[in-house]
């Protein structure tokens, strides 16, 4: 797992881990980055489930309560077959899109 932080975003990149043992490090690690936007880069792998994307469900809702987003930029899954409660998109430029967005939301109290 390689953590790079930008601004108030952290960016989680996935190397060999399976995303199970990936989520077990995010949740070990999480005090580190609560505070931060997390965007989860599993475009190294050349195959993602919709199983694995779930591995993440309740990491991201614990943390969208706490008003930061977490998004997992992938190219490899159908984005219909997708749970409404994770944020997943095809690249990285997307992904700071969408924190940027949600940050307006907040701001403005949605």
């Amino acid at each position: 797992m390689i953590l790079n932080t930008d601004g108030n975003i952290t960016i989680i990149t996935q190397e060999t881990a399976t995303p199970i043992q990936l989520v077990q490090k995010i949740e070990a690690s999480y005090a580190k980055i609560k505070n931060d936007n997390i965007i989860v880069n599993l475009s190294s792998l050349n195959k993602v489930t919709l199983d694995n994307i779930i591995e993440f469900l309740q990491l991201s809702n614990t943390h969208r309560k706490s008003k930061h987003s977490f998004i997992i930029v992938s190219d490899k899954i159908n984005l219909d077959e997708t749970p409404d409660e994770i944020v997943v998109v095809p690249t990285l430029k997307e992904a700071y899109d969408i924190v940027e967005m949600e940050e307006m939301e907040r701001d403005l109290g949605f």
